[in-house]
């Protein structure tokens, strides 16, 4: 539309925010200290805008408008600079709930500073039943009611690395018959790649109740490769759990299950890193993933 036209249509006619959808049952309630939930979608800031966003997926809205208002003079060029950061995106994904993740995320604006988001999602529903019911299964045969929740978080650790291969060839070509970036890979396949082995576990978690978000790194050197594991609130404290690095790619053909990147802290994880070879994939951005940060030994940030 014409500049003008937008700037008038502004002015003479009231802004209407898009009326909410349904929420997602899969929505989550917590509020994370880089992003929350949001009832405002009239932004003033940055941050707004990233909650707004947080909010929108988080939710499972397929389409949402909401308005920059007035005296938000950089609100427009904020949000370009928010929808073209691929890697801003893709850390606010890893705080939604697996099922709400998107697989693509659509942004337009307008000079009038209209702005509508619309979201594709990344599982189908059929893929969300067959997961649940396969989890089910598995708690039910493996899991008690009594146990301890680390023994539970532990039990599935384990099953998930016992019945499961790193999907070596979607990690080599960027492409495999297997859906092993998602969860359904490992449960229903037996492959994965670390998307899945994350998701997964991610949705075991907030099966059980327990907090809990996607942590990753944002590659700063060719030597570095993109990587993501879980964040779990446990006991009052913020802990790592890796299914990937637990389910080690072996050169004898032999499969091997770890416990070293099970539920452990900032110093316990770059101790698991370091070695003859040390893992760089750990280095996380403390400026997104905040709950780290009381503890934090590394030193990697944007």
């Amino acid at each position: 539309m014409n500049p003008i036209s937008n700037y008038l249509k502004n002015i003479i006619e009231p802004l209407e925010i898009t009326p909410l959808e349904p929420n997602s049952s899969y929505k989550k309630n917590d509020n994370f200290l880089f992003v929350s939930n949001t009832e405002s979608f009239t932004p003033l800031s940055q941050g707004d805008l990233k909650n707004i966003f947080y909010t929108i997926v988080n939710s499972g809205w397929n389409n949402f408008t909401f308005y920059c208002p007035k005296e938000y003079k950089d609100c427009l060029e904020d949000m370009k600079n928010i929808s073209k950061d691929q890697n801003l995106l893709t850390h606010i994904n890893n705080f939604v709930h697996p099922y709400s993740s998107f697989s693509n995320i659509k942004t337009s604006l307008t000079e009038a500073g209209e702005i509508t988001i619309e979201v594709e999602y990344l599982y189908t529903d059929k893929q969300k039943q067959e997961i649940n019911d396969k989890i089910k299964q598995i708690i039910e045969e493996n899991i008690s009611e009594e146990l301890e929740i680390y023994d539970k978080i532990k039990i599935f650790h384990d099953y998930i690395i016992n019945t499961t291969k790193y999907d070596v060839i979607r990690n080599e070509r960027g492409d495999s018959i297997y859906n092993s970036y998602i969860a359904y890979g490992p449960l229903m396949e037996g492959y994965a790649t670390c998307n899945g082995y994350t998701d997964v576990m991610a949705i075991f978690l907030s099966q059980l109740n327990i907090p809990n978000y996607k942590i990753a790194t944002t590659p700063s050197t060719e030597e570095v490769e993109g990587h993501v594991w879980n964040a779990v609130y446990l006991n009052n404290e913020w802990l790592h759990l890796d299914l990937t690095w637990d389910d080690p790619v072996s050169n004898d053909g032999q499969d091997y299950l770890q416990h070293k990147y099970f539920l452990v802290n900032n110093e316990e994880l770059k101790k698991a890193d370091e070695g003859e070879v040390e893992v760089l994939e750990h280095q996380f951005i403390p400026s997104i993933y905040l709950e780290f940060n009381d503890k934090m030994t590394y030193e990697n940030d944007i």
